[in-house]
Parts: structure tokens; C-alpha cells; sequence
């Protein structure tokens, strides 16, 4: 029997809706770090929060294969966006177009997923990560109040100067594997964090830090160069 969460929701004018959706995500990966906020979900099941939920329908279909991490993946979730947008599910990280992420969870590694190659870095999996809330230093985004959350520091191409953001939730290795991930440029995934209706961008060519950490790309590699303290090993 079909689960009724299966059949539901879904953007109220389809067409309206996605291309609002893909300037939104347009826009963030042009300007990273900047968050947006939907005006409304798309009836989504849960674990899965409206943000990404809209940009399944928007970006998967039947050509983008979908990982789900394990508490989506036990869900209704992967049944609601292969009917909807027609998207196959795969087991295999490195067959994912792009790749849903409940909130805490995070891969040993980003080069798990696919990477691209040198002449195709496009190629890639986009991963899509659940988070508790998304602040910028404009004061927009969800969730929690003034200064909650992991302040991080972005710079790169889109940014004039620096823009900073502040992540509830965000795992821990995330800055290790963003590091990772850098190093392997022009190859790599790209990230888009959700918290509930709001999403922001984050580029492979992004550089992030985080608590007084500064990323210094040199030679093809990325390095920490601790400001405040020294730490200890991963």
C-alpha cells in the first residue's frame, strides 16, 4: 500500500514554484553565504525540512540519482521524491547527483561522494545538510536568537571582503571535511545548508573558518592557521 505522505504535497503552481526555487539557489551559489527564505513548504514529509524538500522537486528527476542519509532514508522521504520529481535512489554515495542529510549527520568524507574530474568537475554530488537554524550577520534566518550558533567566516569568489554566518548544528568535522574538500579543486561537492524554510550556499570554492581558525590555501592545499589557541590533533 502507498504511504498517503508519499502522494501529498508538492509546490502549489509547479512551474512558479521551481523557477522561484532555482533563482533562489542560483543566487546563493553566486553570492554565498547569503541565506533565503521560502515563503511557504511543499508538504514535505518529515525528517525532512521544507528547504530541502522544495529543492528536491526543483533540482532532482529521473537523470539525478539521491542518497538519503539513514533516518530519511527509513522515512517516507525517498518515496515522496521519486514520485514527485522522478528521482532513483542509489546506496552508493559516489552514484549520487545530490545527497540529503538529517540534521547531526555527517560522511567520514566528502570524497566519498562523487567528485567530478578534472574535465568535467561538474560532475559532482551536491549534498544538502539539515541544520537547526541559519543566521546571517544581517540578522536574517531562522531558528534561534542573536549570536546562537558556530560563527564561521566565509570569503571567495561572491564575497566582497568577508561574510560571516552563524550555524546551529552543523557537525563537528565539518570544517575538517570542507578542508579536505578544498584541497581537490577544481574537483569536489558543494553544500547547501537548510534549516527549516531558509537555505544558504556554500560552494566548493568557498573558503570557511570558524573561532579564531583562518584557511590559507597555498600550493593546492588548505591549511589551519590557529589565531587564538593551538589544538590538538582531529
Amino acid at each position: 500500500m502507498i504511504n498517503s505522505e508519499t502522494l501529498s504535497g508538492g509546490f502549489a503552481e509547479p512551474v512558479f514554484g521551481s523557477q522561484s526555487l532555482f533563482r533562489m539557489l542560483m543566487d546563493g551559489m553566486a553570492r554565498p553565504g547569503t541565506i533565503h527564505v521560502l515563503a511557504s513548504d511543499v508538504g514535505q514529509p518529515e525528517p525532512l525540512g521544507a528547504a530541502a524538500g522544495a529543492i528536491a522537486l526543483t533540482v532532482c528527476d529521473h537523470e539525478t540519482p539521491v542518497w538519503l542519509s539513514p533516518r530519511l532514508s527509513q522515512s517516507a522521504v525517498g518515496a515522496w521524491i521519486g514520485f514527485h520529481a522522478g528521482a532513483p535512489l542509489t546506496r552508493e554515495k559516489s552514484e549520487a547527483r545530490f545527497a540529503f542529510l538529517e540534521p547531526g549527520i555527517a560522511p567520514a568524507s566528502f570524497s566519498l561522494f562523487a567528485l567530478g574530474t578534472q574535465e568535467y568537475p561538474d560532475r559532482s554530488t551536491t549534498l544538502v545538510i539539515e541544520v537547526a537554524s541559519l543566521r546571517s550577520e544581517a540578522g536574517a534566518g531562522a531558528g534561534a536568537g542573536a549570536g546562537a550558533g558556530e560563527k564561521l567566516t566565509l570569503t571567495g569568489p561572491g564575497i566582497q571582503h568577508a561574510r560571516e554566518i552563524w550555524v546551529e548544528g552543523l557537525p563537528e568535522s565539518f570544517l575538517r571535511l570542507r578542508m579536505d574538500n578544498r584541497a581537490l579543486f577544481p574537483r569536489g561537492v558543494d553544500v547547501i545548508l537548510t534549516a527549516g524554510p531558509n537555505l544558504l550556499c556554500l560552494p566548493r570554492t568557498t573558503q570557511v573558518a570558524s573561532g579564531g581558525a583562518t584557511q590559507v590555501a597555498s600550493g593546492g592545499a588548505t591549511e589551519v592557521a590557529a589565531q587564538d589557541e593551538t589544538r590538538a590533533g582531529e
